[in-house]
């Protein structure tokens, strides 16, 4: 586990079968940390979590991202947080809901984003000095530098899922944060503008 960002930190499972990283993130602050989209972890990233503090919030930012969610839910007595169109499709404990322009603890805005290969699939703003933006599935940094969609055949209308994505050049930040794949930490939102405008 490292700090990737001031007061955020982060550690990987490689996926074998995707070719990239599952990133997860443990956000720090004062009010509780936060957990989200977490992949398993290594004795020593458990034991770094146990230094810093254990999360009272696991957040979710789509179906397919419930990873170790009920592990660490259970290990850290946190609650469970997913958009209110995804919480019926999976199998993990479920404490809170949440929606598009919803707040959540830390300072968490939350983005929806339509069309996307889950249906409540979410953006989170962290609104900060300089706001940090982190991504589930809406777009991955593979390779890396890049941002980009998964394969086509995951998603139902492909221009549809395009269009969705551009909802998140209404906002300002810079470090766009993937739990696929490596983060951009350097106009992130450059990265975005890069792939809307090479996938016309």
């Amino acid at each position: 586990m490292r700090e990737i960002l001031n007061g955020i930190y982060t550690w990987a499972w490689f996926s074998e079968i995707k070719g990239f990283d599952f990133n997860g993130w443990l956000i720090l602050s004062e009010d509780g940390n936060v957990m989200v989209d977490p992949p398993l972890m290594r004795p020593e990233d458990e034991e770094h979590v146990h230094q810093l503090g254990a999360p009272r919030h696991l957040i979710v930012t789509n179906r397919d991202h419930d990873r170790e969610v009920t592990r660490y839910r259970n290990r850290y007595g946190a609650q469970t947080w997913i958009h209110e169109l995804d919480a019926p499709l999976v199998d993990i404990p479920i404490d809170r809901t949440f929606k598009h322009s919803d707040w959540l603890p830390v300072g968490i805005e939350i983005i929806h984003l339509p069309n996307n290969k889950s249906p409540g699939e979410s953006a989170l703003l962290l609104h900060r000095t300089s706001n940090v933006l982190i991504l589930g599935d809406a777009l991955i940094g593979d390779p890396p530098g890049e941002l980009t969609l998964l394969p086509p055949e995951k998603y139902a209308d492909i221009i549809k899922v395009r269009d969705g994505i551009k909802v998140l050049l209404n906002y300002e930040y810079g470090p766009v944060l993937t739990s696929d794949g490596v983060s951009i930490l350097d106009n992130g939102r450059g990265a975005i503008e890069a792939f809307l405008k090479k996938s016309k």
